[in-house]
């Protein structure tokens, strides 16, 4: 089963826009998310629907975010997405009047919705600025460990 990635993507697109700091086209955020640029602007016009990007058109123009990175939670994302599954598992409803497909079902549903519940009040405690702090800190690590190779390799 296929699961639904956009949510994901939406926060790639996303920290790219807040670390290049300018415009950004389509086909430039396409290629960092290694997708189409159609994708791209399906995806960043539902972010434009809901204020959180802006987009310009000309040789300067692009996408660019307007949101405030501490203000945006991966719950609102969540929501601007259309509220998509967050499970690719689901209940078995071949046999409607089949009690054991029942009880199946009701323990399953209990489970889903309690973790569907954990999960999207978690998402509510992360944002945007969180995942960008995250970000600065791991490339700087990348980065000490790559002047650390190049010192080693220069001996």
């Amino acid at each position: 089963m296929k699961r639904d990635s956009r949510l994901s993507s939406v926060l790639h697109a996303l920290l790219h826009l807040a670390e290049h700091q300018a415009p950004m086209t389509s086909e430039a955020l396409a290629k960092c998310m290694a997708t189409h640029p159609v994708v791209v602007r399906r995806t960043m016009g539902m972010l434009r629907a809901a204020g959180l990007v802006a987009s310009a058109r000309g040789h300067a123009g692009g996408w660019r975010i307007t949101a405030d990175l501490a203000a945006v939670t991966l719950r609102e994302l969540h929501d601007v997405l259309g509220e998509p599954a967050v499970f690719a598992i689901g209940n078995r409803n071949e046999t409607p009047g089949c009690l054991v497909e029942e009880a199946v079902n009701a323990a399953l549903d209990d489970a889903f919705a309690q973790a569907e519940a954990l999960l999207l009040e978690r998402f509510a405690r992360i944002t945007l600025a969180d995942l960008a702090a995250d970000f600065a800190r791991r490339h700087a690590e990348r980065r000490a460990q790559d002047h650390e190779r190049g010192d080693r390799d220069a001996l």
